[in-house]
């Protein structure tokens, strides 16, 4: 039912002309996906919060999906025809043909193909209640975008279909077990990622939905290939037998398509160019699905990666990744650019953790993902109401909205301090996963950690303290945000807020028996009580939005005449100038885009990460021949 409700809604969508009526199936669709993941949490805590694997006949579903997969390589093949994007065409079919291949050559013992245990039960959540969220979000969102874009044909229904078939597909992708399933559901992300970036048409959003499709496609075939070995050599196409045989090359091929999907350099400018699609899918791509795709198979491979050459590969790029894109997020001015970067940054760091496959590490890279999923997506939501309601989403243009647009700058305050301050769990997650470093002796990732978050906090202190500023200005600004997008915003800053508050419950009873399933031990990484932990986090979660209320509170207060080069009109923000014309006073970030510009670091940081990956791979690979 997780996976059959968001298809059938899917389907259903198309057919609903009417906005009023799409509206509410949409509505009940995401209802009815956190409803029926809240169910499955129940069940499953019934029945002792153990694995369970499912035994059944699959040989009719298994032809289905050899038929999706047919149909996926022909829809790909149809759009590179129609766009003239040849190259792309070589990679889906031989994906497929290696695929078809492997299943009547090299045939496996029957095992179970879905397993649900707590890492399971974990993305369950992460996808169905922030997918869900998304979704309803999506519903107003799409109305204010077509009201000012009216450029771009209205293809809401479709839209709506894309993103419920997008958390079918990564329901039955973390649900699965057998290797063979986790690949189609890993392709229909693959290839809906692509529709979702093209959604405009425009000749930028086809170049980068063409960008994302053929480097997703080519983690896809590295997967294809993994799963051809594994059959040929372990006779096995079970994730778990491959991890616990610590099958070399199908680990290392598993890997590559984890950090293709994962957005890792060099492959991460097709989560960069995700952008040019409308919020609610950046949201999707860069919070719950999509990206976490990667990083969950890498987590289930961290076993299996630790201490050889295929972890050091991952670590590697992943902790060049965190600072690489920690850099190039300072010189950035557009809002979904910065979280763009952002959301690379911090899935490198996730990585890094995953290729040391150390218990510390893991759980680090665990809570990562937790908080990373609801921040990345209150934020992604809170920058799209703000760019309907300004006509911008331009930092430049936020400066003083604490004044205009309180309510939104109250959840993007939230969520930046999510992001990187003291008591919010991703910041605690970082003082693990660098005590686990140093632990390691990985010197290399422990200077990465160290400057990559030391370049976050530029970046994220930038741009709320131009949120907070108590700039005045005669510009008035109109919320356009109706209550559904505010529905979804305020119930991701609570989570927020509860995440933080109840971190070592958190931390006990989720986190920990995930180590304790991927390990089989489970030590404890907090060291403070519960209840002192607790205390700190009362005392701390609330000074963000406390002090932005107090802020809002003085603005009645009137401050002392500055020289502003002219007549000062009492207010400390316009003046006369000497031409005797008004002049609006307006502070600007320093964004020093000559140190750390896309253009003086992107192709630089490509280059080195490419040529370690392939130098890696080719290593592992030959030394395992």
């Amino acid at each position: 039912m997780l996976v059959g409700w968001p298809v059938l809604i899917a389907v259903l969508v198309p057919f609903f002309h009417n906005p009023k009526t799409r509206g509410i199936l949409a509505y009940v669709g995401a209802c009815g996906v956190m409803a029926l993941t809240a169910t499955m949490l129940v069940l499953w805590l019934r029945n002792g919060a153990t694995a369970v694997e499912l035994y059944a006949e699959t040989e009719v579903i298994d032809h289905l999906m050899l038929a999706g997969e047919l149909f996926l390589m022909c829809l790909i093949i149809w759009q590179s025809i129609r766009h003239k994007k040849y190259p792309v065409i070589l990679l889906s079919v031989a994906q497929t043909a290696v695929l078809i291949w492997s299943e009547f050559t090299h045939p496996v013992a029957a095992a179970p193909h879905i397993s649900i245990d707590s890492m399971t039960m974990l993305m369950f959540l992460i996808v169905g209640f922030v997918g869900g969220l998304i979704c309803i979000y999506a519903v107003g969102y799409m109305k204010a975008y077509h009201h000012h874009h009216t450029e771009y044909t209205d293809r809401t229904g479709f839209f709506f279909s894309m993103l419920f078939l997008f958390l079918g597909a990564m329901m039955g992708l973390v649900a699965s077990e057998n290797l063979v399933w986790m690949y189609f559901f890993w392709e229909i992300t693959s290839v809906i990622s692509f529709l979702l970036i093209g959604y405009t048409r425009t000749e930028e959003a086809v170049n980068n939905s063409f960008r994302a499709l053929w480097m997703n496609l080519l983690g896809g075939l590295g997967f294809a290939v993994a799963i051809a070995v594994a059959a040929a050599t372990i006779g096995s196409v079970q994730l778990d037998d491959v991890v616990v045989e610590k099958a070399v090359i199908p680990v290392a091929l598993l890997a590559l398509a984890g950090l293709t999907k994962s957005a890792q350099l060099p492959f991460s400018s097709w989560l960069l160019g995700a952008m040019v699609a409308p919020t609610p899918s950046s949201a999707l791509l860069h919070s719950a699905t999509m990206v976490k795709a990667g990083v969950y198979l890498l987590i289930r491979l961290s076993p299996a990666m630790a201490g050889n050459m295929t972890g050091m590969m991952v670590s590697l790029i992943g902790g060049f990744t965190f600072i690489a894109a920690s850099m190039m997020a300072i010189a950035q001015n557009d809002g979904k650019k910065v979280l763009a970067f952002s959301t690379v940054s911090n899935l490198g760091l996730i990585v890094a953790c995953a290729g040391i496959g150390a218990e510390e590490t893991i759980w680090a890279a665990i809570l990562l993902t937790i908080f990373h999923s609801v921040s990345k997506s209150m934020l992604f939501q809170a920058v799209g109401s703000i760019e309907n309601s300004l006509g911008s989403r331009d930092i430049e243009d936020m400066h003083g909205l604490l004044l205009r647009l309180p309510r939104l700058t109250y959840i993007m305050g939230i969520g930046i301090a999510g992001m990187y301050l003291a008591p919010f769990g991703m910041l605690i997650s970082k003082w693990v996963a660098l005590r686990a470093f140093v632990d390691a002796g990985n010197i290399l990732l422990v200077l990465f950690l160290a400057y990559g978050s030391a370049t976050t906090m530029l970046y994220w202190t930038k741009w709320l303290c131009k949120l907070v500023s108590l700039h005045h200005t005669k510009v008035k600004v109109q919320d356009v945000t109706r209550q559904d997008q505010y529905l979804s915003m305020y119930i991701h800053a609570a989570c927020m807020l509860l995440l933080c508050l109840f971190f070592p419950f958190l931390a006990t009873t989720v986190v920990d028996p995930i180590i304790m399933e991927i390990f089989g031990t489970s030590h404890m990484v907090l060291s403070m009580s519960v209840l002192t932990t607790m205390a700190v986090m009362l005392m701390s979660v609330l000074f963000v939005p406390s002090l932005m209320f107090l802020l809002t509170r003085s603005t009645h207060r009137h401050y002392v005449p500055i020289y502003m080069g002219g007549i000062n009109e009492g207010d400390n923000t316009y003046f006369t100038n000497s031409y005797g014309e008004p002049e609006h006073l307006y502070l600007s970030n320093w964004y020093l885009r000559f140190d750390f510009g896309m253009r003086r670091l992107m192709r630089p940081s490509v280059a080195a990460a490419s040529g370690v990956l392939i130098v890696m791979l080719c290593l592992i690979i030959g030394g395992a021949v």
